[in-house]
């Protein structure tokens, strides 16, 4: 994907990218911004490689992954509740801003047909939420806003993705009309869906059917680019696909085996950090080439487009969000009595939450270099320049304030109290089921156990059904720590004796490294049941 001395060129450049995402969060700081400073600044250094990404590799090979683990840790339940407001957010407001965003470039870079002006507009319409909602849930804001922002970044890539293919075959000549361009963007559209759907009930069945968590994960890495390509070949839209595939393997996750959810969780962790950090240092790479390619555009006129162009992108983002909130209410009674109209401070919030990311960088790397008479496609350079700028600045004014503006607003955080009561409840429900069961099982001659075993289970019954409501509780005067935290960190600390002991037992040459590893797996295990409490 990134050309630059084979292997050893693109080793560096990931776990260099790696690196810098991994100090920036030690020290709190933006990671995509010091990515690309770095990388700008690596850009300089003799004997740095000149890296390149293929426009045509990004779309199949970077997108489907983010949008799969994305979709993965989102809520189906969630968005079909909250559909109205993720529609308005995910569709219209991408082609509003698309549409904004094409006619002011157009009028404002002089010889910048509207076809290209479009191509802009579709890549920096979306917004990346997932940095918003990792803010929302830093300052807490209520889970209804967090639901609708994750809902957003999940379908808003495929409206723009769609509406840029459609303003991308009119800027490279393909002759298509506005109304065949329509046409295209409702087939893309309702395709998309349409294969996710055939897709997505085989492939859990397949995933439920390997009893090997190995399998299971390979096949797991394999979903997002099966489903983007059987789309694709079908002139569907890819990114639909994918994300209503993992949304169905996310909620029925549940039916596959523990082991397979705790690699999957880390390996699509691991994937989507790396790849994030590769784009945005790619970023910064090649911010230098691109602008000395700007040709007649010098670079104080481009960072003139781009200023204007963020305060269009960002007041774009208040002009669609206050009346798609208030208007639906006005005009449909029933809407404001099912769901009674926020205040002012909640479609603040989502306006304001409203930075772009790696989508629209990965896309915009995706803008071909010539157009189908070999001709140079128009003013690229500037286009990805102004992209850049659209995304760096909006990670900037944006992304730094947002927790302050959350904080002077004083929006009313999650009920903590009231979720963990909840939480009690379901798992005093489930207790008590499992209790039953178990009773029924001892009953039976085949499942006779000493009783310091019977005991046991029993008192891992009791455990779980107490520590959520011991979290309601007082906490300790002295550490002030509820009486679960104390416990957790006492296990911690159990655990840790007994690592020591089984490695000491092994340098001394008592227990070989398989006996090690098999009594690693079973402390780790239990530490990651004590762990999973804190979530």
């Amino acid at each position: 994907m990134a050309g630059a001395s084979g292997g050893a060129g693109l080793l560096v450049l990931v776990a260099g990218s790696a690196a810098v995402a991994g100090v920036a969060r030690r020290v709190a700081m933006s990671a995509p911004l010091l990515l690309v400073v770095i990388g700008l600044a690596a850009s300089y250094v003799p004997g740095v490689p000149a890296y390149t990404l293929d426009p045509h590799l990004v779309l199949p090979f970077v997108l489907p992954p983010l949008l799969h683990t994305a979709a993965l840790e989102s809520s189906y339940l969630g968005l079909r509740a909250n559909l109205r407001p993720v529609a308005l957010l995910s569709v219209g407001h991408v082609l509003f801003a698309t549409a904004v965003i094409g006619v002011v470039a157009h009028a404002l870079v002089p010889g910048l047909p509207l076809a290209a002006a479009l191509v802009l507009g579709a890549v920096v319409a979306p917004p990346d939420a997932v940095a918003a909602t990792s803010i929302a849930r830093r300052v807490g804001l209520p889970p209804r806003m967090v639901t609708i922002l994750e809902g957003e970044s999940l379908f808003n890539d495929a409206t723009a993705i769609t509406a840029y293919r459609v303003a991308l075959a009119a800027a490279v000549g393909e002759g298509i009309s506005w109304p065949r361009g329509i046409g295209d963007f409702l087939l893309a559209a309702i395709g998309g869906v349409g294969v996710g759907l055939v897709l997505m009930v085989p492939l859990h069945w397949l995933r439920t059917r390997l009893t090997e968590p190995l399998l299971q994960n390979t096949l797991s890495l394999l979903i997002p680019f099966v489903a983007y390509a059987a789309a694709e070949r079908v002139d569907a839209s890819g990114v639909l696909a994918v994300v209503v595939v993992a949304l169905h393997l996310g909620h029925r996750s549940y039916e596959v085996d523990f082991a397979t959810r705790l690699q999957e969780a880390a390996v699509w962790k691991m994937a989507a950090f790396l790849l994030e950090s590769a784009v945005f240092a790619l970023i910064g790479l090649q911010l230098r080439l691109v602008v000395r390619g700007l040709g007649p555009h010098g670079v104080r006129q481009a960072i003139g487009y781009a200023a204007v162009l963020l305060v269009v992108l960002i007041a774009a983002r208040f002009v669609w969000v206050f009346p798609a909130t208030y208007l639906p209410r006005r005009l449909i009674p029933s809407i404001g009595r099912r769901d009674p109209a926020p205040p002012w401070s909640t479609p603040l919030v989502i306006s304001w939450a409203g930075m772009r990311g790696v989508v629209s960088l990965a896309v915009a790397f995706s803008i071909p270099l010539t157009t189908h008479d070999g001709s140079p496609f128009p003013s690229r350079d500037l286009l990805l320049f102004l992209a850049f700028g659209c995304v760096i600045g909006t990670l900037v004014v944006q992304g730094f304030t947002l927790p302050a503006v959350v904080r002077a607003l004083r929006l009313p955080g999650p009920d903590t109290q009231r979720i963990t009561l909840i939480e009690a409840q379901a798992q005093s429900e489930a207790s008590t089921a499992a209790e039953d069961r178990l009773g029924r099982l001892l009953a039976r001659p085949e499942n006779a156990l000493p009783a310091p075993l019977e005991e046991r289970l029993r008192r891992v019954l009791e455990r779980r059904r107490n520590a959520v409501w011991e979290r309601l509780g007082q906490v300790n005067e002295v550490t002030g720590e509820s009486a679960d935290a104390t416990y957790r960190r006492l296990s911690r600390e159990m655990i840790a004796a007994e690592r020591d002991v089984f490695v000491g037992l092994r340098d001394a040459r008592r227990i070989d490294d398989e006996m090690l590893r098999t009594l690693l797996r079973r402390l780790d295990l239990e530490e990651a049941a004590v762990e999973r409490l804190e979530d």
